[in-house]
């Protein structure tokens, strides 16, 4: 099974500014974890004094557990915004985004008027293997009626996600047949991609998108730029922008691809001396030389700001876009006797001239609002409207000045553009009438679609206006009323995003970017910049 994903692509501000709550970094995925052990620390034996109390003198019973998992929780939030305690139930959950994998049935879905429609049977997955086909309804699970329940995300993961090798029996509606069709499908190990594109600009430019630093991630970037390499690419876009961020140890190998043997790339201090590290490039990088831009806005965080941070310190690329994230700091995993765990920071990291990006945390609260004060403090659109303290200032290794503080502040900056900021897109993006509307309409054109190849639809299909006043229909049922005026001035957002869509219906998630990015106003910019790549100066004094 594969959640929603399309809620990534959404284009409005507000994805942008909620984005920015990045998930922590991690110590690299080979990083054993170990069990804690108790201490004979006096404040801790005052804590287990007080919980002893509770447990065996409090009027009511069973109350300690209750305790217990608040007070953990409130024990490490008063420590930094990212220690985490992760309850046992809740442990699978929220590892599986960075394991490259996860354990379900293999479809993409989406709800559709309260229904569970199969978007796509994923590639080699054991849907696609006994027959499910996109546009399948399901409308029963082991015999549970699902359709009509109001039904959410988190109730379709609970049906059809599972270990592997378990079944699920599946009852599903097919157009053309009047009644269900049953499945037994065996649960599976489903691959999960964090390289979502990877493709030619033009023949000597490259793009690459990263979307998370998982397990996998490394690999799946060398298989990509190979790729590329093989046609042509001469000059090479890494977009991390909105990477929430995720393990070190893959970080730090995709620097590696760019940076010469010796060059520093990122270092951490910690409490225990085993905590501090430096990571070294090595001789393996397979694009030491060629031009590189990388692009980070608001969202780009930790293991994203390890990688722009130690290229801009090494001045081996231009970063280009809006100042990122800001976090710093480094957390391992430590398993609890009850399965469950604790996420707690170990070290802070530092890029190759000692710049610490970690902003302050010592309010918790301005730190959770600290992009919607950066928003309304105009920075997303005036690079002047950030201000660095001489204290912060460090210097590349050719000399130019960085600053630490609060994350990686581009060479060249790009202000967020609003012109076509529409506030009925973002009205039917979240009513799903978008999704749903090139859903079907992927289905009801695709044999006429599939005759053309993607850079033949690329070049001529059009976005009309008839599909336009369909799309507003749509949406009138969904209860979302139709505003013309908006549609008509942010007509290209429309088309650009509904074209985009269409395309990865037809032609999978690889050919969603290329047409997308067409309205991406940060890798616009960058393209025009590679003359500006020498005045990065390359050649160490």
């Amino acid at each position: 099974m594969d959640e929603n994903k399309n809620s990534k692509y959404q284009i409005s501000l507000p994805l942008i500014l909620c984005i920015g709550l990045a998930a922590g970094l991690l110590i690299g995925a080979g990083f054993s974890t170990k069990t804690v052990s108790s201490s004979n620390n006096s404040e801790i034996e005052k804590l287990r004094e007080v919980l002893l109390l509770v447990q065996h003198e409090y009027v009511d019973k069973d109350k300690t557990d209750v305790v217990v998992e608040d007070a953990i929780q409130h024990i490490l939030s008063k420590l930094d915004p990212h220690s985490a305690y992760i309850p046992a139930k809740d442990k699978i959950a929220a590892n599986e985004d960075l394991k490259g994998n996860f354990e379900g049935i293999g479809i993409e879905f989406s709800i559709f008027h309260d229904t569970l429609v199969v978007v796509s049977a994923l590639s080699g997955g054991p849907s696609e293997a006994v027959g499910l086909r996109s546009g399948d309804k399901i409308i029963n699970v082991n015999g549970k009626p699902i359709a009509n329940i109001k039904l959410t995300n988190l109730d379709v993961q609970k049906y059809l996600k599972g270990p592997k090798g378990t079944e699920v029996k599946i009852d599903v509606l097919r157009k053309g047949n009047p009644s269900l069709i049953s499945f037994s499908v065996i649960r599976d190990k489903i691959p999960q991609t964090s390289v979502d594109a990877s493709y030619m600009i033009n023949q000597e430019i490259g793009y690459i998108k990263v979307s998370r630093f998982a397990q996998t991630t490394y690999g799946e970037f060398k298989k990509a730029l190979d790729g590329l390499k093989e046609k042509g690419m001469k000059k090479l876009i890494l977009d991390l922008q909105g990477n929430p961020g995720g393990y070190m140890d893959q970080a730090i190998d995709v620097a590696d691809e760019f940076l010469p043997k010796g060059d520093k790339i990122v270092f951490t201090k910690g409490q225990e001396a085993r905590y501090n590290e430096n990571a070294i490039a090595t001789d393996k990088g397979d694009f030491e030389t060629g031009d590189l831009i990388v692009l980070v806005n608001e969202g780009s965080a930790s293991a994203s700001e390890i990688v722009s941070g130690a290229l801009q310190d090494n001045d081996r690329a231009l970063v280009v876009g809006r100042r990122s994230f800001g976090k710093g700091l480094v957390q391992r995993p430590f398993d609890l006797n009850d399965g469950s765990e604790v996420r707690l920071t170990i070290s802070r990291y530092y890029t190759p001239s000692g710049r610490s990006i970690q902003k302050p945390y010592s309010d918790m609260d301005a730190y959770d609002k600290d992009i919607m004060k950066r928003y309304r403090h105009g920075e997303f659109f005036h690079a002047d409207s950030i201000h660095f303290s001489d204290s912060l200032k460090y210097h590349t290794a050719n000399g130019r000045t960085v600053y630490g503080g609060g994350g990686i502040m581009p060479d060249y900056f790009v202000p967020l553009d609003t012109v076509h900021t529409s506030k009925y897109f973002n009205e039917l993006f979240a009513a799903n009438t978008l999704r749903e509307f090139t859903f079907n309409y992927a289905e009801n054109n695709r044999s006429r679609l599939e005759k053309m190849s993607f850079a033949q639809y690329q070049k001529g299909f059009q976005v009309d206006d008839a599909m336009l006043a369909k799309l507003s229909e749509l949406g009138t049922l969904e209860k979302v009323k139709a505003n013309p005026k908006d549609m008509a001035k942010n007509k290209s957002v429309f088309q650009v995003y509904l074209k985009a869509e269409i395309a990865r219906r037809i032609w999978g998630n690889e050919n969603f970017y290329p047409i997308f990015n067409e309205s991406n106003e940060v890798l616009q910019q960058a393209i025009k910049l590679f003359d500006r790549i020498p005045e990065l100066n390359r050649s160490k004094m």
